[in-house]
């Protein structure tokens, strides 16, 4: 079991955002999924049910594995609602690079969630699957909200030239820019740059600023540059993560490496 407790070498305040860094990705890992573990928690022991937002990609995968693995503490995960951030257009749930596919994998079959609302990717009618997706979200409480940052910053899929710390949609249909295909060529199950949607699903940031807790995760050295930029630049859309810095219960969870320019290592 993978629930001990995991302090972070060092803790900052950031404007809104707590920054945590831990030595190892693994740390990361483990710790958002204590953190994770503690809010849905105290929401369903307050509430009687909770409701988060789960993210996908290389940052949540372990956290996920922590966080659905048996042992003590367990969460009543049958009070637990589950949504999910984004998603490519056109793809089906069964398509091996789909979120759905990876939150099927990772999360839903291994625990039995009170219920998950899915985006429908392949939904004939994008337009509507984002205003049902957002009166679905709209009509509850969002306790918890996992994310990771891109590599151009985008949280979600909000890329910086689509990214409106003011939006007043909640789910929206974006074009995703080259640099955000070419992560997910590199990070998915996408054979070739042609076969990465060019269109995607995402929640904007105004619904990522609207939930209670936030925890975003990121890891390695790949990651240095964004977080330094998100830690230390200008809270602007150039870089969309940045506007973490202005949520209040908001988490930033690294590791040194991604840690190494905002040390000055």
């Amino acid at each position: 079991m993978n629930t001990l407790a995991t302090q972070p070498s060092q803790i900052q305040q950031i404007d809104a955002l707590t920054l945590q860094i831990y030595p190892t990705a693994a740390d990361v890992a483990r710790a958002a999924s204590n953190e994770a573990r503690k809010i849905m928690s105290q929401v369903v022991d307050r509430r009687g049910e909770a409701t988060a937002v789960f993210a996908t990609g290389r940052s949540q995968k372990q956290c996920l594995s922590f966080l659905t693995q048996p042992g003590r503490p367990t969460l009543d995960w049958e009070k637990i609602t589950g949504f999910h951030l984004d998603e490519y257009l056109g793809i089906s749930a069964d398509h091996p690079a789909s979120f759905r596919h990876y939150l099927k994998t990772h999360l839903i079959s291994k625990v039995n969630l009170r219920r998950f609302y899915d985006i429908a990717g392949d939904g004939l009618l994008p337009v509507d699957v984002c205003q049902q997706y957002e009166a679905q979200l709209r009509d509850r409480t969002l306790d918890l909200c996992f994310l990771g940052i891109g590599n151009n910053g985008h949280l979600a899929f909000n890329d910086p030239a689509v990214a409106n710390f003011e939006d007043p949609r909640w789910v929206k249909l974006v074009r995703l820019d080259e640099q955000n295909r070419r992560q997910q060529l590199n990070s998915t199950a996408f054979p070739t740059i042609e076969a990465v949607p060019q269109y995607a699903f995402t929640l904007t940031l105004s619904a990522i600023r609207s939930i209670q807790q936030n925890l975003c995760l990121a890891f390695g050295s790949g990651k240095a540059r964004i977080v330094h930029q998100l830690l230390t630049g200008q809270i602007s859309p150039s870089c969309p993560a940045s506007v973490l810095r202005q949520i209040p219960n908001a988490k930033l969870l690294i590791d040194r490496a991604a840690a190494s320019l905002f040390l000055g290592e």
